[in-house]
């Protein structure tokens, strides 16, 4: 039985369930779930993301999580996280860009938050030889909170399930997902429900104006907030996304095989993402007790940080490769490409607040 029939069966017998159920299971599925089963990344899968864009975006991250360890005085025993780290190319570019600082490495805990069986084989492989002690978890717990905490988020609360609620006139009703003719089709619960901290300018939305809510995303992102508070430590959070309170149009988005396709056709075959309200992240690090930065283009951040300088240091070692190194640095932070449509978000303890990429 196929996964789409297995979610008509399931509201057959429980009734419509909420968007967020659907993406959860869509997405994670232990048989069928489109994580559980494939490598969706590069050329040859779905999508591509900044880290198979160019070995750049890893070294400009890993000597960021490096400043920001040095700002804090080096900390012993510091944990390096990652979270839904795909094929594993992010972190071994960021473990090669931070083995400058020797003491950094030698004393350092890498954890991958991982859910795939398929890709924490693929991540075993190509960290095999890194020189850091790596170890796996299938989601993010307290098990991590014993020690400072350095941890980078890049292209992983887009996936994060997201509930909708759609404006009418008897009030916001949530967006369910049910079968009609044996098919999947969306739906609207019949009775009205009291939006969770929506913010008092959206009260003013029209009929038909779609609000979304990832609870997921902000507990994880304050429970993040609140061991970088007490340990030490910092957080990037790199996603596309908006960065201010925006219209209500609902950003839920199917791609298969880089292209948008129906979100209800094939569930499991398709990635599942919503844009991540980047607002709201910044309120739950708030929350959690952290310091945040942001959030900032991508593009200003790497700039700032120093992507253009090393694009230019790699041409001149590499002439050769001149060419595909200046079209990965104009994909990375150009405003047409992810410079604008991707943001950044930092959290760091409450007394540092002078973080790199971010102006003050």
């Amino acid at each position: 039985m196929s996964l789409k029939a297995r979610i008509a069966a399931l509201i057959e017998a429980q009734g419509p369930m909420s968007v967020a159920h659907f993406m959860t299971i869509a997405l994670l599925d232990p048989k069928d779930g489109y994580y559980a089963t494939r490598d969706p990344f590069g050329a040859g899968g779905d999508f591509v993301t900044a880290p198979e864009v160019s070995q750049m975006f890893g070294e400009m991250l890993g000597l960021w999580v490096l400043q920001a360890w040095a700002d804090q005085g080096c900390p012993k025993n510091p944990r390096l996280v990652e979270l839904g780290p795909g094929r594993g190319t992010l972190m071994v570019d960021m473990l090669r860009a931070a083995s400058v600082e020797p003491d950094f490495i030698a004393d350092l805990d890498v954890v991958l938050v991982e859910a795939s069986p398929v890709l924490q084989a693929l991540q075993a492989e190509k960290l095999r030889g890194c020189g850091a002690d790596v170890s796996w978890q299938a989601q993010f717990d307290n098990s991590l909170s014993d020690r400072p905490l350095f941890l980078v988020a890049n292209e992983f609360f887009d996936a994060l399930p997201v509930r909708q609620y759609v404006r009418t006139p008897r009030g916001w009703n949530e967006r369910m997902v049910t079968t009609l003719d044996g098919e999947l089709n969306f739906t609207l619960a019949p009775v009205p429900v009291p939006l969770p901290a929506i913010p008092a300018s959206r009260e003013a939305a029209p009929e038909g104006g779609v609000y979304e809510h990832s609870p997921a995303a902000l507990a994880l992102a304050e429970d993040i907030a609140g061991i970088i508070a007490a340990r030490g430590g910092a957080a990037l959070i790199i996603d596309y996304g908006y960065d201010a309170i925006t219209g209500f149009a609902e950003t839920l988005q199917a791609v298969g095989g880089h292209r948008f396709v129906d979100a209800l056709d094939t569930p499991g075959e398709d990635d599942l993402s919503a844009h991540v309200d980047f607002v709201a992240l910044a309120q739950a690090g708030r929350r959690g007790g952290a310091c945040v930065s942001g959030p900032v283009t991508q593009g200003a951040f790497l700039a700032t940080i120093g992507l253009v300088e090393r694009a230019e240091q790699l041409m001149k070692s590499h002439p050769e490769s001149a060419k595909d190194i200046l079209s990965a640095t104009e994909r990375l932070i150009g405003a047409p490409q992810m410079g604008t449509l991707f943001k950044a978000l930092a959290f760091t303890p409450p007394s540092v607040t002078d973080v790199a990429g971010f102006a003050a």
